[in-house]
């Protein structure tokens, strides 16, 4: 299970991460959820109780994880990140919420992928804050019930279809991710570029969000593609032409798709 949990706080800082917004202030697009949870978490804070729990949903690469680690921050809190395949069995989930802390924000990737038997174990954690666990064999069996601090799961799934209903009846907050705009797109690939220290022409970053299928993460791997080509072949500023021939090398037309 170890190596199935993230704790942001404790894991070395790689690429990836650091184009992350940290704030809503700095996460781009969403901006209806952003601002619903913006008041969500400060009411929260107010009363000095933790946020109810949330369900993300929508297509993949849209900031469902960023989106978690945000309200994390902004609570002032922890974040463990796992994903639901990973819990096979009800004693990695116990192990899981019991090792949280108060106010901590657990979120699950993949919520959908639960098992059932482990699904179960959520529903009294996420309504009263306790797990009740069957210890011993045969005649001497007994459930013994083990009170957890209050915690946020946040739950996230591209399929939410896919979840029971007592399990997403126990959410307060349900939203959906929606595809990102092109300016939307340029403004993120704006901050990419920044984060790895390449100048863009406006023209180019339009071009690249153009193609990135209103997609946050399609964007952020394009673009790491193209300033390959840009460094390779000594530009100092990635251009529009260098940018289209990129994309054309990568067989991505002018809609955002490719051979697969």
């Amino acid at each position: 299970m170890d190596r199935d949990i993230l704790d942001t706080n404790e894991h070395i800082e790689d690429e990836e991460s650091s184009l992350r917004p940290a704030s809503f202030d700095e996460y781009v697009g969403q901006h209806d959820l952003k601002e619903n949870l913006r008041v969500f978490v400060g009411a929260a804070k107010m009363r000095d109780e933790t946020l109810d729990h949330v369900l993300f949903y929508g297509p993949p690469g849209l900031g469902k994880t960023t989106m978690s680690m945000i309200i994390a921050n902004e609570m002032g809190t922890h974040i463990k990140i796992t994903t639901g395949p990973s819990i096979e069995k009800t004693g990695d989930l116990v192990a899981l919420l019991t090792s949280l802390e108060p106010g901590d924000v657990l979120f699950i990737d993949e919520i959908h992928r639960l098992n059932k038997v482990v699904e179960e174990i959520l529903y009294p954690a996420m309504e009263d804050f306790c797990v009740d666990v069957m210890i011993g064999k045969d005649a001497t069996t007994r459930s013994v019930r083990i009170d957890l601090p209050p915690f946020t799961l946040v739950g996230a799934t591209t399929r939410a279809g896919d979840i029971s209903a007592p399990l997403r009846d126990r959410f307060g907050i349900v939203a959906k991710l929606d595809y990102y705009k092109d300016e939307e797109l340029r403004d993120i690939i704006s901050r990419t570029s920044k984060v790895y220290g390449m100048t863009m022409e406006e023209e180019a970053k339009m071009e690249l969000a153009r193609r990135s299928r209103g997609t946050p993460r399609i964007a952020n791997r394009l673009f790491r593609r193209v300033r390959d080509f840009a460094q390779f072949y000594g530009d100092e500023i990635i251009t529009k032409d260098r940018t289209m021939q990129a994309l054309d090398r990568l067989k991505v037309d002018n809609l955002g798709l490719d051979d697969v």
